[in-house]
């Protein structure tokens, strides 16, 4: 597979995650995701808008939330977000401390 056809495929695949948690999964919490994968919507905002601050286009915080959101921060978190439980804050918690510094 040649470099264009894999960055083509890569970036379909990105579509399609993005289409499955902003329409079929709204509801999945961002804690669960940290909790289960280490990541969440606003760790991918992060690195898309870092991805296009290192090709020069600029692109702040919001931008970057709302091309992973489809929408402002404020909007999905009053439209989705639910309080985490204290089992879900602890787990969290374990799981920052144990990440501090990594890519994520």
């Amino acid at each position: 597979m040649d470099d264009a056809t894999r960055t083509e495929i890569e970036a379909a695949a990105f579509r399609r995650l993005l289409h499955h948690l902003m329409d079929k999964r709204p509801e999945v919490q961002n804690i669960d995701l940290m909790n289960m994968a280490g990541f969440c919507r606003n760790c991918l905002a992060r690195w898309y808008q870092e991805e296009a601050n290192a090709r020069g286009i600029a692109l702040d915080k919001e931008g970057g939330r709302v091309a992973i959101y489809g929408m402002p921060y404020d909007d999905w978190k009053a439209s989705h977000q639910t309080e985490a439980d204290a089992e879900k804050q602890a787990a969290f918690a374990v799981a920052f401390r144990e990440n501090v510094g990594k890519d994520g």
